[in-house]
């Protein structure tokens, strides 16, 4: 199958789960991350909220983390602090972004992104959306020596992705089922 019938597939599975499935999938993901090494050192957190029946990350929020969410500004993610009383709006694609002078978030800063998948592979691939938005991001050098893990329920965690020479690899993988490193 190619990238977009992967996607097709991938998104018609989580569409299918039930809200009761989803989020108790959702709740043992966040289990196996907060257990997680590099989460538990982790003090500033890039992450995302939930669409299209995501993993739901809304329990790691309340933690003693530092938050942040991004903004599709032209064809790349900016980045912003976000706290629990925040507000927010509805930006590019639907998504919940916080609000465009909320604190931006320097490179520096970051211990650890939370990166939002369609589909991953045993080599640290992910299967996107198809808009390039990360794969963008990660070709930066200044992301280079950020751990980057994806998010994503069992069923999508597959043996092998297509892989195109733009997609960027990620350091591990977290499932509702486990936390699995990519080499």
């Amino acid at each position: 199958m190619n990238k977009v019938q992967l996607r097709q597939k991938f998104l018609k599975q989580r569409k299918a789960l039930s809200l009761q499935d989803w989020q108790e999938k959702s709740d043992h993901l966040c289990q196996y991350l907060c257990s997680s090494d590099i989460f538990q050192k982790a003090q500033t957190i890039l992450a995302y909220f939930s669409i299209n029946q995501e993993p739901n990350l809304n329990s790691l929020l309340i933690l003693d983390k530092k938050w942040g969410f991004s903004r599709c500004v032209n064809d790349q993610l900016e980045w912003h602090f976000w706290q629990d009383q925040d507000n927010l709006e509805i930006g590019k694609y639907g998504i919940k972004t916080p609000l465009v002078n909320a604190p931006k978030i320097e490179t520096k800063q970051v211990d650890l992104i939370l990166v939002p998948a369609v589909a991953c592979d045993h080599f640290g691939y992910r299967l996107g959306y198809g808009g390039g938005y990360y794969d963008r991001l990660f070709s930066n050098s200044e992301w280079e020596h950020i751990p980057k893990i994806g998010i994503i329920f069992d069923f999508a965690y597959v043996s092998r992705l297509p892989v195109d020479p733009w997609d960027q690899k990620l350091q591990g993988i977290c499932t509702e089922l486990g936390f699995y490193n990519c080499y």
